[in-house]
């Protein structure tokens, strides 16, 4: 990374050496062009992690890692790397290790698949709400801006996930309601980037009105990773710094893999945004 020109790099995590070179219990990461300035693995709040009736022993299946980047024109910036909870089920059933009968071990297969995928959206989701407790917590001390980025494993259109973008608060005026909206909720660097599309009335080719997906699932395809950005990323907020320029997503390695170039290459496609400073 240095020698892209990525001087800071920082883990807050160690993967799992499990033989020789093969690991397993992979870690997020980040590197930077600008100063770290200090780097602190997120914990749960184990008050809220209770009242979503959670054990005191609830964790984050990757720690998630915040970063405080010194950003040109914008001063300190808390800056989010995460990789939630993956589909994949918490229950992995023994076939091996059982008297069942052929027709049991299906059975008990279907129930495992069943329960264990719920276990993993209910573990997913409760990543993300932890985390943006933690957020909002930091914001209202510091008032500093806001990236979320990584693998969110979902994507933010499910009710899974969708209580990240919230943009609604109850019983409050719309005034307020406003004002702390704006302050403290994420926007999904894509909506900010179509927006600023549109206000600049420019046509639109296919390619830039048509989100590509970024994860390729035999016959299906979706968009699970995000780069999320505070309101000092949005045009349309009076006092933003910088505007969502471009938008897009590098996926040469999944559409046309050569194994010399991309043969350690990840499986997802990686989203790219560019930030503008506005005039």
């Amino acid at each position: 990374m240095a020698s892209q020109g990525y001087q800071y790099f920082a883990v807050v995590d160690q993967p799992q050496v499990i033989d020789d070179f093969i690991y397993q219990r992979p870690v997020v990461a980040i590197a930077s062009r600008y100063p770290i300035i200090e780097v602190f693995s997120v914990e749960p709040n184990i008050e809220f992690a209770q009242k979503l009736g959670l054990t005191d022993q609830f964790s984050f299946s990757r720690r998630v890692l915040r970063a405080t980047i010194d950003i040109p024109h914008l001063g300190n910036c808390d800056c989010y790397v995460v990789h939630f909870k993956s589909k994949r089920s918490m229950i992995e059933l023994n076939e091996h290790n059982n008297n069942f009968s052929p027709e049991q071990t299906i059975i008990e297969s279907l129930k495992a698949q069943i329960a264990g995928s719920w276990g993993s959206t209910v573990q997913r989701g409760s990543e993300a709400t932890l985390l943006m407790m933690d957020m909002i917590q930091r914001r209202e001390e510091t008032n500093q801006p806001m990236v979320l980025m990584g693998d969110f494993n979902n994507t933010l259109a499910d009710g899974v996930l969708s209580h990240i973008l919230t943009n609604t608060l109850r019983f409050v005026s719309t005034i307020d309601r406003d004002a702390y909206l704006a302050k403290y909720c994420l926007h999904d660097a894509w909506d900010l980037y179509q927006a600023v599309l549109a206000n600049e009335g420019k046509t639109v080719n296919k390619a830039e009105e048509t989100r590509p997906p970024t994860h390729y699932f035999g016959a299906s395809s979706s968009v699970l990773d995000y780069i999320l950005l505070s309101c000092e990323f949005d045009a349309n907020y009076h006092n933003s710094l910088y505007t969502v320029s471009a938008h897009e997503t590098y996926d040469r390695h999944l559409i046309n893999p050569i194994f010399e170039r991309d043969g350690e290459s990840t499986d997802h496609g990686v989203v790219l945004v560019s930030l503008t400073l506005r005039s």
